[in-house]
């Protein structure tokens, strides 16, 4: 995980549309930046939802909400469509920004071992400025546990 108080790194990937985004287009805002394994994954799905349900309360204190995973922007389209969720999705198949975010990590399953993102959850304040992270983050309380650090900080 990149350091706290450290500026975050910027990039620039698609959404599920093929629309370029960028983290500089967002300063002046906070920024919730998520990263996930894989679009319609139950832990993926059920933190996706989470952020949904959550959505009105980050949307009014005017954060940005973007999830980033290694999934295509194809996919992504089907993954926001299926859910109606309401925030960005952005595709990183080159896994740069994935691995320039550290969280492109060794991982184990049922005793095989393979690279993949792990759960892990950013905020960025309105200077670009990492002041929160979330390593390993719970799929179901990531939302909730970055409005309580929010609301606290």
């Amino acid at each position: 995980m990149l350091e706290i108080n450290t500026k975050a790194i910027d990039f620039t990937l698609p959404d599920e549309n093929g629309t370029m985004h960028s983290l500089h287009d967002f300063i002046g805002k906070k920024v919730v930046l998520y990263f996930y394994p894989k679009d319609n994954t139950p832990g993926c799905t059920k933190q996706a939802c989470a952020f949904k349900e959550n959505y009105d309360d980050f949307k009014s204190q005017d954060i940005v909400v973007i999830g980033i995973s290694k999934d295509s922007s194809a996919s992504h389209k089907r993954f926001k469509e299926k859910y109606e969720l309401p925030f960005l999705l952005l595709s990183d198949q080159e896994v740069e920004v994935i691995q320039a975010y550290d969280v492109w990590k060794e991982k184990k399953l049922y005793g095989k071992t393979y690279m993949g993102v792990t759960r892990s959850t950013y905020i960025i304040d309105e200077n670009g400025i990492i002041i929160k992270t979330f390593e390993k983050a719970n799929p179901t309380n990531n939302a909730t546990d970055i409005l309580a650090f929010l609301a606290n900080s």
